[in-house]
Parts: C-alpha cells; structure tokens; sequence
C-alpha cells in the first residue's frame, strides 16, 4: 500500500495553489514598485538635464571672466531657461530657474555660484567656481 502511493509522480493541485498564490505576491510586489519607479526615473531627467545646463552656464561665465576685455560686474541674475534651447516654452518643456551669483574677490578673482532649481525640487543643484583673469585669453 505505501509502495503505491510514493510511486505516484507528478504536482498536486495544493503545490500548485501555493505555487500560484506565491507568483501572485510576487507580481502584486512589483506593481507596487512601478509609482516609485516612475517618480525616481522623472527626477533622474530633471537631475540629468539640470546638470547639462549648469556645466554650460559655468564654463559661459569662466570664459566671459577670464577675458581681460570683457568688463565683470558683480551681483546676482536668474535667468529662466527650458530643455528645449527655445526662448520660449513649448508644450511638455521642462522648466529651470538658473541663479548666477558673481562675487569679486580682489586682485582679478571672482568667485562664480551658480544653482538650477525646476519645479518640485527647491534646492536643485549647484556649484562654485574660483575664476581668475588670464592674459591669455583676451580676445
């Protein structure tokens, strides 16, 4: 009698019940992770596009600065900018406030801090850069 039930191969219909129940806890798992998911990969775009334009804008004003016969007058500007390049916004355009503070330090250094914040982020990014006037590079 033992001999013919272990002989009996094959699934039964309880392994299968768990096994199913546990696939389903796995998915439903998943689909819980997919708001988080598309919150993190919007902010990702926003940090990558943000980080593009603050490089621009730093490596704009250095030039400006380092040029002898460009005239450097210290103070703060915010500029609004849009991923698009355009002067104006298109539909779906991303939106970026870029704060640039100029401050004199003496004997031809400036100290440039520039942040792009957009909406849903209010600290953004930014960066300091030491800039000093070269001969060099005057134009």
């Amino acid at each position: 009698m033992f001999s013919s039930i272990l002989n009996k191969k094959g699934i039964s219909l309880v392994e299968v019940c768990i096994a199913l129940f546990l696939l389903s806890i796995g998915i439903m798992a998943m689909i819980s992770l997919q708001p988080s998911a598309w919150q993190l990969s919007g902010k990702s775009d926003y940090l990558g596009r943000a980080s593009g334009i603050l490089q621009a804008q730093l490596q704009a004003v250095e030039a400006k600065i380092m040029n002898p016969n460009i005239a450097v007058s210290p103070g703060t500007t915010t500029t609004t900018l849009y991923a698009s390049g355009q002067n104006t916004a298109k539909q779906g355009d991303a939106v970026f406030t870029v704060n640039t503070t100029t401050t004199d330090l003496g004997a031809n250094f400036w100290r440039v801090s520039i942040s792009v914040t957009w909406p849903g982020s209010a600290s953004g990014i930014s960066q300091s850069l030491n800039v000093a006037r070269q001969e060099n590079f005057r134009q």
